[in-house]
């Protein structure tokens, strides 16, 4: 009888910066280019394609090399505290090992077996130093020592994803639009699909993750749209 299961990757290598990173050039991009749209409705001025093409490239490189630059900083130092935490462990383990021993013995105590089987337990655990070691850590510090986010992959990631969620309202304009229309639109089909592909490693609906990205980008690209429109007016 087959008792096997799959569980959804939420380990955060790339998953999390690949969709965290669509997301947001989806939504950073159209906005930027929903605000200019809005100052170009307002003060009519000339070229406004050729303004809103440079605005959402501009958008675009900065964004996504903002985000992955952002990431790869931001993974390296959770990993690096991490790798700091593992070797305090491992001095501990050779330091004190009896009172390792029995400090994995009560851990397994509290989880409910008799004293005599969690020293057991935690005898046999700890015969092997690496293994006693990946214990520990996994058991206080909640991480594997071999199950580290890879700073690369998330920084690369962010930046494939970005770019490519950036340029979905930009793609209209490249091809002549004249108005705001078809890259809001595009942005909106795209948010509510990258939704749908976000609830496969979620717990929720597809309905409700693509329902809920549509209304998060529509809130704010009609946001910057009315303020680009009043500083617009305003000039």
């Amino acid at each position: 009888m087959d008792i096997g299961h799959e569980h959804r990757d939420v380990t955060g290598g790339w998953l999390r910066p690949a969709v965290f990173g669509a997301m947001d050039g989806l939504l950073s991009n159209s906005s930027l280019i929903a605000g200019i749209a809005g100052g170009v409705a307002a003060t009519g001025a000339a070229d406004a394609n050729k303004t809103l093409v440079l605005a959402g490239i501009a958008g675009l490189v900065g964004g996504a090399i903002s985000m992955g630059a952002g990431e790869y900083v931001s993974v390296a130092t959770q990993s690096e505290a991490a790798l700091a935490e593992i070797e305090s462990e491992r001095r501990e383990l050779e330091l004190n090992p009896e009172g390792e021993l029995h400090e994995l013995a009560a851990l397994w105590e509290s989880r409910g077996l008799e004293p005599a089987l969690a020293l057991q337990v935690a005898t046999q655990l700890s015969s092997d130093p690496e293994k006693a070691l990946e214990v520990h850590v996994r058991e206080e510090l909640g991480i594997s020592p071999d199950a580290l986010p890879n700073p690369w992959v998330a920084a690369i990631s962010s930046f494939v994803f970005f770019s490519v969620g950036a340029l979905v309202p930009l793609l209209p304009y490249l091809f002549g639009a004249l108005s705001v229309v078809p890259a809001m639109s595009a942005t909106a089909i795209s948010l509510f699909l990258a939704g749908v592909v976000a609830s496969k490693v979620t717990s929720r609906s597809w309905w409700y993750n693509g329902s809920r990205q549509l209304v998060v980008g529509a809130f704010a690209g009609l946001v910057t749209y009315l303020l680009g429109h009043l500083v617009g007016h305003s000039l």
